[in-house]
């Protein structure tokens, strides 16, 4: 095990908590990226614990360093940083973890465990940054995300076939009411046709053909 962090204290603290654990041992510490790169070239370690933010190299241009000379090495990025610029770019570098300083207690021990037997491990905090990051950029892409609940309920209602009356009494709306939503489901998607609107709800997957 690698410990790479600018922080003294945080070094000793991590080394502490990891060697009290059975199988785990720390072989080498560095404050620096150059001196991590250094090291993990020297010691060849299974998994190496990476801050992003590092003197002379920052933590995750030295991942992308560190496995040329010792490719087997499993990088976990542990950072104060949780937006998914840092997270993708740890991703993209051959990180095989990334965990939140705030969690590290809670949660290093068994992203040690888990990338070292090959598999990725992002804390939940992460997970739930990167799964909100996704939906806030792709929802302007989504043809559905243009609609509202009702809009979208009444869609489906259509594509399976229902009359507006049954979609009426399903809602609790008006029929007047319905054929003004289902307007404007058609406006709002540039549709022009009910075969249309049943077209585009097949393709979303709102009803199977």
């Amino acid at each position: 095990m690698l410990l790479a962090d600018d922080h003294l204290i945080l070094r000793e603290g991590l080394a502490a908590l990891l060697q009290a654990q059975e199988g785990i041992s720390v072989v080498a510490h560095a404050q620096d990226g150059r001196e991590a790169v250094r090291k993990a070239t020297e010691f060849k370690p299974d998994v190496a614990i990476m801050d992003i933010v590092m003197p002379e190299l920052d933590g995750i241009e030295a991942t992308r360093l560190v496995h040329q000379p010792s490719p087997m090495t499993q990088v976990v990025i542990l950072s104060m940083y949780s937006t998914t610029e840092h997270i993708f770019r740890a991703l993209q570098a051959g990180a095989k973890g990334y965990l939140l300083k705030e969690s590290a207690g809670a949660e290093l021990v068994a992203a040690v465990r888990s990338v070292h037997a090959g598999r990725r491990y992002l804390s939940q905090k992460i997970t739930e940054a990167v799964v909100d990051n996704y939906i806030r950029e792709h929802q302007p892409t989504d043809p559905l995300g243009k609609l509202s609940s009702r809009e979208h309920q009444i869609l489906q209602l259509v594509a399976e076939g229902k009359s507006t009356a049954d979609i009426a009494r399903t809602l609790c709306l008006s029929p007047k009411t319905v054929d003004t939503y289902r307007s404007r489901l058609m406006q709002k998607l540039d549709i022009d046709s009910f075969a249309g609107l049943v077209k585009f709800a097949i393709a979303c997957g709102l009803t199977p053909p």
